[in-house]
């Protein structure tokens, strides 16, 4: 029988285990331009590794999903980090594991408000892009270079989301 996961709001601190949230932040504010612009600075690092390895910037279009959503599967990146931040306000579902042995343990999920990001460290267990409502865009900080920078487990039992509720 699949189990229902909770969705829970996207924070900082929920989510500090799997990597860092990208939002306007009050401490990391630095006025530039003359004072006209206020910089967020080094709301997360891109983490790449390996020889020939480079950070990319990426547009991914996601197609919203449809609840319940039957989740079967996770995937992780062992060679970089992976960001993804909405281009319109628009919110979307996180779905991080803690790993457990080299699998992915039982999913975490989180509703961003759709005016955050987030920036998954190296070799976490996530779920691909979960857009909601409407096709949405994210700007993807990614890696590119040699080596298989993914790999996916899958469930054997899956597990379920409902609909997230506003």
């Amino acid at each position: 029988m699949a189990e229902m996961l909770t969705i829970r709001p996207l924070t900082a601190e929920a989510f500090a285990p799997f990597g860092e949230v990208i939002e306007p932040s009050p401490q990391k504010i630095r006025m530039i331009n003359g004072g006209t612009t206020e910089r967020h600075h080094a709301l997360a690092v891109a983490d790449v590794t390996g020889e020939g390895a480079r950070v990319i910037l990426n547009i991914f279009r996601g197609a919203p999903r449809r609840f319940p959503y039957r989740l079967d599967m996770m995937e992780r990146h062992p060679f970089g980090s992976q960001s993804f931040s909405p281009l319109a306000p628009r919110p979307f579902l996180v779905v991080v594991s803690p790993d457990k042995d080299g699998r992915p343990g039982r999913p975490e999920v989180f509703l961003s408000t759709g005016g955050q990001g987030v920036n998954y460290r190296r070799n976490v267990w996530h779920h691909p892009l979960m857009a909601l409502d409407e096709i949405s865009d994210f700007l993807v900080v990614d890696r590119e270079g040699p080596g298989n920078n993914l790999e996916e487990f899958f469930f054997d039992t899956p597990y379920v989301i409902e609909e997230p509720k506003p």
